[in-house]
């Protein structure tokens, strides 16, 4: 049953403490009749999947002033998009966004749908981003889940099943808990909270809204929730990059297949990732020096170790894989950040030959 003070007391609260962001739509605001742009919301959505607000405030503000509506977006050149996406990660995430985006246009003429149903049949939109769309975007009733909005539900609770198994009934919970008047407000709220006070570590309890009737405050363990089923460690996966440049100064680069880690980015030509160092033929004939440089990344499911290889060839050199980007063309902000740690590591080495 909904307990009405859990939400009654947080709108308060957030109406007085909702962090600001370039594309929220304050309390205030929204009172008084200014409706949140739902393009805005959809592409912060996207972007802040497993990324912080701080690191995807610059990126969204990039995004906007080069492609300001949906339809901009959808008619952009894919290898613009990924380049400007460069350095958020999980690159799945632009290549969704671009289909995404083409299907809001052929499919709803330029207008994004307002349910969360037909939200969630659009190309990369989850229950999470179908829900938060609908509820911030068009004040739907809808729920809205992420790790902020378990963790404040765990807690309120005292649910102690471990995550991931608790996902069922924090969601239920959150659920349970979402009002049908200002459901937008009230999620952001939830997050708000969670980031805010109710945070993974270190909670601020006393000075937490709803701390009156918080379960797991009351019996000193909210510090302790929600709590987590151990992980399996990580493995390590090994590989070669083959930075190569010519003697024009141009860079030798390939654009990585459309499917998989860093799909239709920009990068040098790599082996394969495996545990175990793959053998692979370089992408060029060249007289390939063997560096002690390795760049080490961490990806979501394993950590990965790429030897740098570097290579200075002729004009007449022709590759089997990728093509050479003059260097007034190439860029390292353009690189995903794996592919620029290769760069950073390998430039100095090209800079004491010339």
């Amino acid at each position: 049953m909904r307990d009405p003070s859990f939400s009654d007391v947080l709108l308060a609260w957030y109406d007085v403490h909702a962090r600001e962001m370039p594309w929220r739509v304050g309390p205030a605001d929204r009172m008084a009749g200014v409706r949140p742009d739902p393009y805005a919301v959809w592409m912060s959505e996207i972007m802040l999947q497993q990324t912080t607000v701080a690191a995807v405030t610059e990126y969204f503000r990039k995004f906007i002033a080069a492609w300001p509506t949906v339809a901009d977006l959808a008619a952009a050149d894919d290898a613009d998009v990924m380049a400007a996406w460069a350095g958020l990660g999980y690159y799945a995430r632009a290549r969704n966004l671009l289909k995404c985006a083409r299907a809001v246009v052929a499919d709803h003429g330029g207008v994004f749908p307002s349910t969360y149903d037909a939200l969630l049949k659009l190309p990369g939109i989850g229950p999470y981003t179908a829900g938060a769309v609908s509820s911030i975007a068009f004040d739907q009733a809808s729920v809205v889940v992420d790790g902020n909005v378990e963790r404040v539900m765990a807690r309120y609770f005292a649910e102690l099943t471990p995550l991931p198994a608790a996902k069922p009934a924090l969601t239920a919970l959150a659920a349970q808990e979402t009002p049908d008047n200002r459901a937008g407000d009230y999620a952001q709220a939830v997050m708000d909270l969670g980031a805010t006070i109710c945070s993974p570590k270190s909670p601020a309890c006393g000075i937490c809204p709803v701390m009156e009737c918080c379960a797991a405050r009351a019996q000193g363990i909210a510090a302790e929730l929600p709590r987590k089923t151990p992980k399996k460690p990580k493995p390590t996966r090994t590989g070669t990059a083959y930075v190569v440049r010519r003697t024009d100064g141009a860079w030798l680069l390939e654009t990585r297949p459309e499917k998989g880690l860093l799909g239709g980015m920009l990068g040098w030509p790599t082996t394969d990732w495996a545990e175990g160092l793959p053998k692979v033929d370089p992408p060029v004939p060249a007289d390939w020096r063997n560096t002690d440089l390795t760049v080490r990344h961490t990806f979501t499911h394993f950590h990965l170790e790429l030897d740098v290889k570097l290579a200075v060839v002729p004009m007449t050199a022709e590759p089997t894989r990728g093509g050479f980007v003059d260097a007034s063309k190439f860029s390292p902000k353009d690189l995903p950040t794996v592919m620029r740690k290769a760069y950073d590591a390998a430039a100095p080495c090209f800079e004491t030959e010339t």
